[in-house]
């Protein structure tokens, strides 16, 4: 997300990725909430290839590729964005890029501390890169670029994808079609698992807070508070609740539950906005089922 500030039209604010989860959050918050002086323009990759290399990286399965894919990205938005005078850059990172070995909760001091994830590497990398050039870019030209580490994003637009979507929306697919085939809803592992997720549209009012208001170059964590860490059961529970799923519920204590817990800090977003309100996650996922349902034709998954 960047803005260029043109003294006759006001702000342009270009939104890049408009047609995922987060970009079309933006786009219905900044629809609600229009500013006079503000002109949003919506783009996905369908209509610019911000590595401009041709499609030489679509796919994406190993760490090299994501690593050049998102360094390629990374260097021609920047620098671009300074060659033409943007005068503000907000870039999404991810909370993947904290050190593997750390102590929680992980805040955005943190970032630099040690290796990634060797699962990951390339993207952790990546990304961790943004922060590097977000500095250079202020000590070299004195840049406002920044960026926003958000937690785990859910909403509508999401990728309901049974193999690779995220842990909400593939249980959302889950007990979708288990409702509709009269079979069991299986969960992966105990349930025990604790996560913290953000809801898209929270999100989104946070980007544009972030764009219009956080003044720092250093990234913050966007994320609900330690108090809001929820296990994948009561997720589950929502998501059955939300359907009016009455099948059977069947935990696979055969499937590993993976890491136990990855704990963020909001406490840097609580000293700017110590009374931002979060969506309730049963309103949230209740929201985010609806879409899915009304939407499932169309839907990524």
């Amino acid at each position: 997300m960047s803005t260029d500030k043109k003294p006759r039209q006001g702000k342009v604010i270009l939104v890049t990725g408009s047609s995922g989860l987060v970009g079309k959050a933006i786009q219905k918050v900044a629809e609600e909430d229009p500013r006079p002086d503000e002109r949003f323009v919506f783009i996905s990759s369908k209509d610019a290839d911000l590595t401009h290399g041709g499609g030489l990286f679509r796919n994406l399965k190993y760490n090299l590729d994501f690593w050049r894919n998102n360094s390629l990205m990374n260097d021609n938005v920047l620098h671009n964005a300074h060659l033409h005078d943007v005068e503000k850059v907000v870039s999404c990172l991810s909370t993947c890029i904290f050190p593997d070995k750390t102590t929680y909760p992980i805040d955005e001091t943190m970032i630099h501390n040690g290796p990634p994830h060797d699962s990951n590497f390339g993207y952790a990398y990546a990304k961790r890169m943004i922060d590097v050039q977000n500095k250079g870019y202020f000590v070299q030209h004195k840049r406002r670029y920044t960026s926003v580490i958000p937690t785990n994003v859910f909403g509508p637009h999401d990728n309901f994808n049974l193999e690779d979507g995220h842990v909400i929306p593939g249980l959302m697919n889950k007990v979708y079609n288990a409702k509709k085939d009269g079979t069991p809803f299986t969960i992966w592992g105990t349930g025990a698992p604790l996560r913290q997720f953000i809801y898209s549209i929270d999100l989104a009012r946070l980007f544009l807070w972030v764009l219009r208001e956080y003044d720092e170059v250093d990234p913050i964590i966007l994320s609900v508070g330690e108090e809001d860490e929820v296990s994948i059961k009561e997720v589950a529970e929502n998501i059955i609740k939300a359907f009016n799923f009455t099948g059977e519920v069947i935990y696979d204590t055969s499937k590993s539950d993976g890491q136990f817990k990855k704990t963020a800090s909001n406490a840097k977003l609580r000293k700017y906005l110590p009374d931002f309100k979060f969506t309730p996650l049963e309103t949230a996922v209740k929201e985010t089922v609806d879409w899915f349902t009304e939407n499932y034709e169309t839907a990524r998954k």
